[in-house]
C-alpha cells in the first residue's frame, strides 16, 4: 500500500491518497498567517483501523512545522493525536 499526503490550499484540507485513491482528509479554516485551525478529520470506511488517519495527521503536522506554522487542534482526532504524540505538542498555539 502507497500513499501520499498532500495539501490542497484551494479545498483547505490535507489529503491522503492511498494507491493514487483518495482515503481521508484533515481539512483546515482559512490559514491566518502561519497558523492552521484543524476543523475536521474523515476517513474512508475502507480505509479506518489501518493507521489512514494517523499517518494523515502526522504526515499534515510535519508539513506545518516545515514550514514554521502553528496548529490549532479543534478537531477531537487531531487534538488526541497530539496528546498520544507529545513531540507535536510544540506546534500548538495557546488559546487565550
Amino acid at each position: 500500500m502507497s500513499s501520499l499526503v498532500k495539501d490542497n490550499p484551494a479545498a483547505r484540507r490535507f489529503e491522503i491518497l492511498v494507491d493514487n485513491a483518495l482515503a481521508g482528509f484533515a481539512a483546515y479554516d482559512q490559514p491566518q498567517g502561519e497558523v492552521l485551525v484543524f476543523t475536521r478529520t474523515e476517513v474512508d470506511p475502507r480505509y479506518r483501523e489501518m493507521g489512514v488517519g494517523s499517518e494523515l495527521v502526522r504526515r499534515a503536522l510535519d508539513h506545518v512545522r516545515a514550514r514554521g506554522g502553528r496548529v490549532v487542534p479543534r478537531c477531537p482526532f487531531v487534538a488526541a493525536f497530539i496528546d498520544r504524540h507529545p513531540e507535536y505538542a510544540g506546534l500548538v498555539l495557546a488559546q487565550p
